[in-house]
């Protein structure tokens, strides 16, 4: 075989392996720039993994501080309340949050009647200067009576204890709002008539007990805007029943 057969054939096996060469190296420039790539993705996503768990324990941390702040208010309030109403006419009770205030019908109305006595104003305005403190709590005002019918002479104007029970609720509402100074669209107004006694309807001292107006203080998280309803003909609902999900009682008229 010729020399420059050998030449040639040497030139051409070194320029195949060249080229395998920078095949190969081309190759594995590719590949390296797919895992930069990946490595850059899963850096990317790492990060975003890592601000949204720093994202979630500061909201959780600040959560935790809210209700350790509406703990603390929730015991301020019921202090506060406690403090302020020194009577025996006036009982104060919190369960799961709610603070309730309930007040014998003999300092706040007459018999048969749905008209704040000047007593009556006294002790709301006293209730009304401790809930200024607390302005974002809704508040339910229930009117309850014992189970004696209505006597004659008021039949004409409350034919049944629910109509006297929801006049007194909303005369009550009114006096908080009008002359006390709390804002209306905290409140609601209901009546329950004789129909969730506190106490036995068969001795005078547990119908005295059941003739009382009911103010029930929401925990925050119950805050509505909403208007509250205007319900007709109404059947009576539970205590519960008004008070679950934070929707305001609603006020029942004839």
């Amino acid at each position: 075989m010729p020399k420059s057969t050998w030449i040639i054939a040497g030139i051409l096996s070194v320029l195949a392996l060249m080229g395998f060469l920078g095949l190969s190296t081309l190759q594995q420039f590719r590949k390296n720039q797919s895992l930069e790539k990946e490595n850059k993705q899963l850096l990317e996503t790492a990060n975003e993994i890592t601000s949204r768990a720093n994202q979630l324990t500061t909201d959780l941390e600040s959560l935790q501080r809210d209700k350790e702040e509406a703990a603390r208010n929730q015991l301020s309030m019921e202090s506060e309340m406690r403090e302020a109403m020194q009577s025996k006419d006036v009982t104060i009770s919190q369960l799961q949050g709610r603070l309730t205030v309930n007040i014998l019908d003999r300092i706040l109305f007459d018999s048969g009647e749905a008209t704040v006595k000047p007593e009556g104003e006294k002790v709301l305005q006293q209730i009304a200067t401790v809930l200024a403190q607390f302005p974002k709590r809704q508040i339910n005002v229930v009117g309850h009576t014992d189970n004696v019918p209505i006597r004659a002479g008021s039949r004409g104007q409350y034919p049944t204890n629910w109509e006297l029970s929801t006049a007194r609720a909303t005369a009550a509402l009114r006096l908080l709002s009008e002359k006390a100074g709390v804002d209306p669209r905290r409140m609601a107004a209901v009546g329950y008539g004789e129909f969730h006694p506190l106490a036995d309807n068969s001795t005078v001292e547990g119908r005295a007990k059941n003739r009382r107006i009911a103010l029930v203080v929401l925990p925050e998280e119950f805050v509505s805007t909403d208007v509250p309803m205007i319900i007709t003909n109404a059947v009576p609902l539970k205590e519960s029943e008004v008070l679950t999900n934070g929707t305001p009682a609603p006020i029942i008229q004839d």
